[in-house]
């Protein structure tokens, strides 16, 4: 039991480490994206920055938004390994983030956790081997990232990214069949699926799906999508703000920037509080956005531009149910939060007794 019990630990404190490497580019990306795109213009392939200037500082978010990923895969393996596990991890977490393969598969955050755990336990095992002097001073420059990489690289391709791309191609097959049934599932659907990664291979089949759809001239199941994409970090933004005593201080911070995100409709500002306590961030955000979907399809909401949140909103038809179903789904999650998260104190109490 008391095995179980540090292994849960390290894994906790793996997890924290992660997000605290992992914020500032968060912050930075998030940021930076959020006042370049603020400047910008709704169109067909989404938000479109015309001056120069701002899509430079566009740029520099989309930046912050590409190494995030990596950064938390290599600090959870560097709080479980040390030093030797940072650059394998990264690469997987890369990996992770980046579709790779037959399938074009990307798992995001989700997948960037496990290799992240993983690499750290298997660089732990390397350190453990029994070598010669000669090559010791090469094993964490050399011999254990390499294999590391390759072993665990190899599983992710051909064991992991298979069988997710066909379920990825199940469910866009699924949601096909059942579109122009009923609008309530599918908008149940639409909204759970944009949440529960965040980013990564089910948010992006629900945004594959909307597309093909307003191809077709549909724009239902893509207001659905864009009011969900929005509840995630909203919602964890206005927790901060109103449960002060259940969050940290660099939790309070970055409830600003997730804040900005969910104005337009960044759903990877929720990410580093999902990585801290998923048990209880991604059911709430899940249900959240799953209503808000719900409300926007039942109410023909219709989102005219592939992108979210409230800076759409001069292209949406029926903004009023746009933002309703929006600030229902938020609170909603806000709620969730509220009664299942535990005050910072109490949290630190129970962990001491353990």
């Amino acid at each position: 039991m008391k095995s179980k019990s540090n292994f849960w630990k390290d894994i906790q404190k793996a997890f924290n480490t992660g997000v605290s490497y992992m914020l500032p580019a968060v912050v930075v990306g998030g940021i930076f994206l959020a006042i370049s795109l603020s400047t910008g213009e709704a169109t067909d392939e989404g938000m479109k920055v015309n001056n120069q200037f701002m899509q430079n500082i566009n740029d520099l978010g989309s930046a912050g938004f590409a190494i995030m990923i990596p950064l938390l895969a290599g600090y959870i393996s560097y709080s479980l390994a040390g030093k030797p596990g940072i650059a394998p991890a990264m690469i997987l977490g890369y990996v992770a983030n980046n579709p790779i393969g037959s399938g074009d598969v990307q798992t995001g955050f989700l997948g960037a956790m496990v290799l992240g755990v993983a690499t750290g336990y298997l660089v732990r095992w390397c350190k453990t081997w029994k070598v010669p002097p000669t090559i010791k001073t090469i094993m964490p420059i050399l011999i254990v990232p390499i294999f590391t990489t390759f072993i665990l690289g190899v599983i992710y391709i051909y064991v992991i990214a298979v069988p997710i791309s066909s379920a990825m191609n199940w469910l866009v097959d699924y949601l096909g069949s059942i579109q122009g049934g009923s609008a309530l599932l599918i908008g149940l659907i639409i909204g759970a699926m944009t949440a529960v990664d965040m980013g990564g291979p089910i948010n992006k089949t629900a945004t594959a799906f909307t597309l093909a759809l307003m191809a077709e001239g549909i724009y239902g199941p893509n207001g659905a999508h864009r009011v969900a994409v929005a509840v995630p970090p909203l919602a964890l933004a206005i927790s901060t703000f109103i449960d002060r005593k259940k969050y940290t201080t660099e939790d309070k911070d970055l409830g600003i920037s997730a804040f900005f995100m969910g104005l337009i409709g960044i759903t990877e500002g929720a990410i580093p509080f999902a990585v801290k306590d998923i048990k209880r961030v991604l059911p709430a955000i899940i249900i959240g956005s799953a209503i808000s979907g719900a409300l926007a399809m039942i109410n023909n909401v219709e989102a005219l531009v592939p992108h979210g949140g409230l800076i759409i909103l001069p292209l949406v038809n029926g903004k009023l149910w746009f933002f309703i179903s929006m600030l229902i789904g938020v609170v909603v999650s806000v709620i969730i939060l509220h009664f299942t998260k535990p005050n910072i104190d109490n949290t630190i109490k129970n962990n001491s007794e353990i």
